[in-house]
């Protein structure tokens, strides 16, 4: 499955646009981490569990995305963007989308 973040697929046409593809995924660290990373604030830096559960949680996003495009019969993803808010303390929602198309040929 091609995934791009710009619109189109350089020299390949498409031939139908199917819809919206999505894929998303609610993520949160165990209660050690995140007691861990309250304390790593107070010093500043990076809190590498939360960077480490963010990049997790796109990768299942991205496998998401995949899927619900294949599911449609989709062989790419153009305008491919990622979103992502807090759902809760140490609870964090990413959400990936764009459109799944057919491409000629």
């Amino acid at each position: 499955m091609l995934l791009t973040t710009i619109d189109y697929v350089p020299g390949r046409d498409t031939e139908q646009v199917l819809g919206m593809a999505t894929g998303s995924v609610v993520m949160s660290k165990h209660m050690g981490k995140d007691v861990m990373a309250s304390f790593k604030t107070i010093v500043g830096g990076e809190i590498k569990g939360y960077t480490e559960m963010l990049e997790d949680a796109r990768r299942v996003a991205t496998q998401r995305l995949e899927e619900s495009a294949a599911a449609m019969g989709a062989d790419a993803v153009l305008g491919v963007r990622f979103t992502s808010s807090a759902v809760m303390a140490g609870a964090a929602e990413v959400t990936m989308y764009g459109t799944a198309v057919k491409l000629k040929g």
